[in-house]
């Protein structure tokens, strides 16, 4: 077998595939993904800058076409795309995305709304003195380089970085199985930290100086305790709102203004989307929608609905926007090429260790270059006093080499004293150049001296870092844009502004529906012709009135079966003679359906019981309906020609009676009645005669009170319970009273009701006003209607 040939070795591909998968896991990690704890940059911002300062992109120089930068990068030092070196480029100039930004752009660099940045052959850049800080030294053996990617030149391992840049402007990675997610912080924070560290460097609690974050977007963030749980163990979240504040307007109205919004959120996304909670009424009250933001600053104006309760709106804009976010800290790092999760002291001793290296390694170069400078002056000192053999010498000289060895013997000089004299040109023998180098020497001497005094002792060298950072506060410093609100953040619920009120809900034939106060309706003395109670069309009529509190759960059953839930709160509240809003605005009902009953819910452990027009009842659990989504679900299989006539909860060795609209009633017990599932079509609960239908449900546990009967002509009676004997499901039923029935509910002399008819008009009643009589009665008016009008429903109010 030839020796050069290439010997083949068997591997398991399983072995195979995860040392490649860490190898690649590795070199993301390392060399694009995480920054390092030292200058806070990942190698790519590393390169750009450093490329800019090659190509002498200078903060008090002409700008350059980003796009020589763009090359420059990727020809020496950056084995990538030229969007992923142009993308982080453009982040570095923006103030919307670094609290200080590094790079100083001219041109589009895209905007808050998500505007992508024009194309790097129109823009043009250049340091900032930010960067220039971070660069600064870099040529004075303070950095490690390694080689670039084909090695032929070398780059740094990192930037001597007098500015803090990884605390000050975060930053934010995706690794291979981990992520960073550093916030940025106000300067000036940062800088008093390390002073305090430096001064004394047993302190712990580092966090007493800075704050919180600090975005560049500005915003409030709301609780200290993810703050405290980041700084103390490198993990934890925060939840940052935008700035808003309230504006007066004409006619009692009210404007909602956000003025700073949370840190990368997208304004243009943020207003559409408060724009389409407003037209899919999730959010109700806002009338219009303006983005007046401008280079002074953001300004969003939301204008609110006259008598729209503004606390609502905006604790929904919390809830249901970006204007309210969570923004989780992990300040992963990599501390000698190790990717580590560090604390904020260990981060800010980081930062000071490294910066003790520079200035150490920077004022060891400075103490070499001083030396010989020192030692060179002195041969000039030497040749100048005694210039005249100098010259003679070197005129005697037959060659430059004869001249250098005559020069160091004469004089006892060294190579590169001597050459420095022949270099020496004549108009320094003059008297002033002569004091010159004199005074060179004594303040080069000088120099020496503070140079090794530094260089003596730790306490020195971090003096001069303290020193240095201290300009750099002087100079970049300036107030906290993000406020910093101490109570926790909570979950926004309406319930918290709404106080538990009864209210009435009225709906109408064509779905409108609304909630009111159950002191708009004033109670009246018995046949009273009432007070409108909605503006209806010409084409609408009032269908139903219940009572419910205002944070109850309501179920809504369609005609076709089909069961929806909603909070009493979130229907608008509405004055007594509005229409209200379409109940389609707040549910997705088909328009094929409508609503015929609304139920308010207490306690999910009862049982629902429906009921249908043609009399057949089901009895199933209300667990089924603890969850509903918003597409609804069924809650009864109808039969042909059936709908739902109404809804109840009912509770084990409870009794029911059904009435119909030609006055017959049927009473038994909840047991009679199996439970089932939501698709069950039912059993009978009453047979009903041709061309009858059950108009009224009552669910009661014992006798005692009394049934009230209204009939559609406004005459109302109340039957003792007990009148009503206990019979057989599936019954006839016996006669409850003489009229066609509109509704009935059980009272007791402290109730009262409210009566409701087909054009709107209610009357509030005290039952105590309204006589006890036998099943066949026809009762007393209730209620004194108009011509062509009629009782549509009626509602126990207490």
């Amino acid at each position: 077998m030839s020796s050069d040939r290439k010997q083949v070795l068997p591997t398991r591909i399983q072995d195979e595939m995860k040392e490649s998968y860490l190898d690649y896991a590795m070199s993301v990690i390392v060399s694009r993904a995480l920054p390092d704890v030292r200058d806070g940059l990942k190698p790519v911002h590393r390169r750009i800058l450093y490329s800019m300062k090659g190509l002498g992109l200078y903060h008090d120089r002409p700008f350059k076409k980003s796009a020589s930068v763009v090359g420059e990068v990727l020809g020496k030092y950056h084995p990538h795309g030229d969007v992923a070196v142009y993308d982080a480029l453009t982040r570095m100039v923006q103030d919307f995305s670094l609290r200080y930004p590094l790079i100083d752009g001219q041109g589009n660099f895209g905007s808050v709304d998500g505007d992508a940045a024009a194309a790097y052959r129109y823009t043009e850049v250049r340091l900032k003195e930010t960067a220039e800080a971070m660069l600064e030294d870099i040529d004075k053996d303070t950095v490690t380089w390694t080689p670039n990617f084909d090695g032929k030149l070398k780059e740094p391992a990192f930037l001597p970085s007098k500015f803090p840049n990884l605390l000050v402007n975060g930053t934010s990675g995706i690794a291979v199985g981990m992520t960073t997610n550093v916030p940025p912080h106000n300067l000036s924070e940062v800088i008093d930290a390390l002073c305090a560290l430096i001064n004394n460097p047993d302190l712990k609690d580092v966090a007493s100086y800075i704050k919180g974050p600090d975005f560049p977007t500005g915003g409030e963030i709301v609780g200290i305790k993810g703050i405290r749980d980041a700084y103390e163990s490198g993990r934890g979240k925060i939840v940052i709102r935008g700035k808003v504040n309230f504006e007066e307007r004409k006619g009692d109205r009210k404007a909602i203004c956000i003025t700073e919004i949370p840190y990368q959120v997208n304004k243009a996304l943020l207003v559409e989307k408060i724009a389409l909670l407003a037209k899919e009424r999730k959010i109700e009250g806002i009338s219009e929608i303006r983005d007046e933001s401008s280079r002074k600053g953001i300004r969003i104006v939301i204008e609110l609905k006259k008598d729209a309760n503004e606390d609502v709106i905006l604790n929904n804009l919390f809830k249901h926007t970006s204007l309210r976010t969570v923004y989780g800290i992990i300040l992963l790092v990599l501390q000698d090429g190790v990717p580590k999760l560090l604390s904020l002291r260990e981060l800010l001793v980081a930062f000071l260790n490294h910066r003790y290296d520079v200035v150490k390694k920077r004022t060891n170069f400075d103490l070499r270059n001083a030396e010989e400078r020192a030692h060179i002056l002195e041969g000039l000192k030497i040749a100048l006093h005694d210039i005249d053999k100098v010259v003679n010498i070197i005129r005697g000289a037959k060659s430059h080499a004869a001249a250098m060895e005559d020069l160091k013997k004469e004089f006892n000089l060294t190579d590169k004293q001597v050459q420095a004299i022949l270099d020496m040109r004549l108009r320094r023998l003059v008297s002033l150049e002569r004091e010159k180098i004199d005074e060179d020497y004594l303040s080069t001497i000088k120099l020496i001296e503070k140079l090794k005094r530094i260089l003596a002792s730790r306490e020195e060298i971090m003096k001069v870092v303290k020193e240095e950072l201290l300009e750099l506060k002087r100079k970049f410093g300036d107030e906290r844009r993000t406020t910093i609100i101490e109570k926790e953040a909570k979950e926004f619920d309406l319930k918290d502004l709404i106080p538990d009120e009864p209210v009435v809900i009225t709906m109408t034939e064509k779905g409108y529906i609304k909630r009111l106060q159950v002191d708009a309706y004033k109670t009246q003395l018995r046949g009273g012709k009432g007070v409108s109670g909605v503006n209806l069309a010409k084409e609408d009529a009032a269908t139903s009135v219940y009572l419910a509190s205002n944070h109850k759960t309501l179920l809504f059953l369609t005609d076709t079966g089909k069961c929806y839930s909603l909070k009493a709160y979130d229907i608008p509240e509405a004055e007594r003679t509005a229409r209200g809003k379409p109940i389609r605005s707040l549910l997705p009902i088909p328009q094929d359906a409508k609503i015929v009953s609304c139920l308010p819910l207490i306690d999910f452990n009862d049982n629902l019981f429906v009921v249908t027009k043609l009399g057949i009842v089901k009895k199933m659990p209300l667990t089924y309906f603890k969850s509903l989504r918003r597409t609804g679900i069924i809650a009864a299989k109808l039969r042909p020609n059936d709908s739902i006539s109404d809804v109840h909860t009912i509770h084990k060795g409870e009794d029911i009676i059904l009435i119909s609209g030609k006055g017959k009633a049927v009473r038994f017990s909840e047991a009679d009645v199996r439970s089932m599932g939501r698709t069950a079509s039912g059993v009978i609960g009453m047979r009903l005669r041709a061309g009858d239908e059950i108009t009224g449900v009552i669910t009661f546990s014992k006798n005692g009170r009394d049934l009230l009967l209204v009939s559609e002509d406004g005459h109302g009676k109340r039957v003792d319970i007990s009148k009503f004997r206990r019979m057989r499901r599936a019954a006839h039923g016996v006669i409850c009273m003489k009229g066609k029935v509109a509704g009935a509910t059980l009272v007791d002399d402290e109730s009262k009701i409210i009566i409701i008819t087909k054009s709107g008009q209610t009357i509030g009643l005290h039952t105590k006003n309204i006589r006890k009589m036998g099943r066949q009665a026809r009762g007393v008016r209730l209620i004194n209607l108009k011509e062509g009008d009629k009782v549509v429903g009626i509602a126990r109010v207490f």
